[in-house]
């Protein structure tokens, strides 16, 4: 493929956790990506946002090569977590659900996160999830216990695409122990094995639940992200997203419920971005460690801060905040805004091939692996010369590629 200006195009390579190699993340007509939403009971820290920008970053790689992009994203708006929540504070759970999907989207516009084109909450597609259970169970794929509907994990090996294990390369005591931390219930008795997930969750006092064919209740956690992706983008799509704490259960089950649904594998790559620590540990809401979006924001910070702070890290990589990093982003945006305020007079056909070679660096650091603190490196490297600009090829194609728009401050 070529681009617009003839220059040639290489497709993404991007780290496969199923196989543990780069490969190409190549689309076919359009780039179809599926990237895990929120559970809305809390802001959006920076672990998430750090997950959501690499996946901002492969729409603009896909972007730059001339690839349309089908961005499909759901929104868990109703699940225990959120249901819990709402009980402790005293507030509905559809209005805490809403507030909290409000910041969410102002937090990703703010960090100018290009927004999925399919945006699904839940409690939207009940009745799709509902049907999609009722499948499992007539195909003999999944089975009742009580009210509850449980994916059988091994019927579904024994007649689809897909082996447990496949995706997270994980062993059976390590999936047990991640079963009963990650929201699965293995030491319930009577299902027909530990690791089966709940597919529909029956009616319990207090809790919201809806009919549907597979009966009142509400949706378990993994299929409602089988049936959205199933909807929105169709099997083998392209790439499946999000962070490394979801590779198990989550991710791993999702693909099963899929693959039983439509007889292919749900992606072609399954992609995860590291974990960010804080204080130690993880980020996360069941410590309250947070940093986030919305706090950095209201304390005046400029949102193309953060968002270098965060692509100053390997999207892969597990790292940990430090309050500095905000200085160091504000350092490097005033490095960079001042090289491209200093406009050459007449052209200068030196200074613009440096220009075409940076932006060369720039597609070359990003398509190895989404390789975003490269990218910065060489736009530092640049800057640092303090180069007359003879043209608007590198601010544009900061802008573009890495999301820092810098002629003027946002607002």
């Amino acid at each position: 493929m070529l681009r617009p200006d003839g220059t040639a195009v290489d497709v993404p390579l991007l780290y496969d956790t199923a196989s543990g190699q780069l490969v190409e993340a190549r689309p076919d007509d359009v780039a179809r990506l599926y990237v895990c939403g929120i559970t809305p009971y809390d802001a959006t820290h920076l672990g998430h946002a750090a997950t959501y920008l690499a996946f901002d970053t492969l729409q603009r790689v896909w972007r730059d090569a001339g690839y349309r992009v089908h961005y499909a994203q759901n929104i868990t708006d109703v699940d225990d977590p959120l249901l819990e929540r709402a009980a402790q504070t005293g507030v509905d759970w559809r209005a805490l659900a809403d507030e909290q999907i409000d910041l969410f989207r102002r937090d990703m516009e703010a960090l100018r996160i290009l927004p999925p084109d399919d945006y699904v909450a839940v409690t939207e597609v009940i009745e799709q999830i509902g049907r999609a259970t009722s499948i499992l169970l007539d195909r003999g794929m999944a089975y009742r216990l009580d009210d509850d509907v449980y994916f059988d994990i091994q019927a579904a090996q024994d007649a689809a695409p897909w082996v447990l294990g496949e995706e997270s390369g994980l062993d059976r005591a390590t999936m047990l122990a991640l079963s009963a931390e990650r929201g699965g219930d293995p030491d319930r008795a009577g299902k027909r094995d530990p690791l089966d997930p709940l597919l529909w969750r029956g009616p319990r006092p207090g809790e919201p639940s809806w009919p549907s064919e597979a009966g009142e209740g509400r949706p378990g956690w993994h299929i409602e992200c089988s049936v959205i992706a199933l909807m929105h983008l169709g099997r083998d799509f392209t790439v499946q997203g999000g962070g490394s704490d979801l590779v198990f259960p989550h991710h791993e089950l999702s693909a099963g419920h899929a693959a039983a649904l439509s007889g292919h594998p749900l992606a072609r790559v399954y992609s995860h971005a590291g974990m960010v620590a804080y204080d130690g540990e993880k980020m996360s809401k069941s410590l309250g460690n947070l940093v986030l979006v919305s706090g950095l924001r209201e304390q005046g910070a400029d949102p193309r801060t953060i968002r270098l702070a965060l692509l100053a890290h390997h999207y892969r990589s597990d790292w940990e905040w430090f309050d500095s990093a905000l200085d160091e982003a504000r350092l490097r945006l005033t490095a960079w805004q001042s090289a491209i305020s200093r406009r050459a007079d007449e052209v200068d056909a030196e200074a613009t091939l440096e220009e075409a070679a940076l932006v060369a660096r720039i597609r070359a650091a990003l398509r190895s692996d989404l390789d975003t603190p490269s990218a910065l490196r060489a736009v530092d490297q640049w800057a640092a010369t303090r180069p007359a600009v003879t043209t608007d090829l590198v601010p544009r194609a900061i802008d573009a590629l890495l999301g820092i728009p810098l002629a003027t401050a946002p607002e």
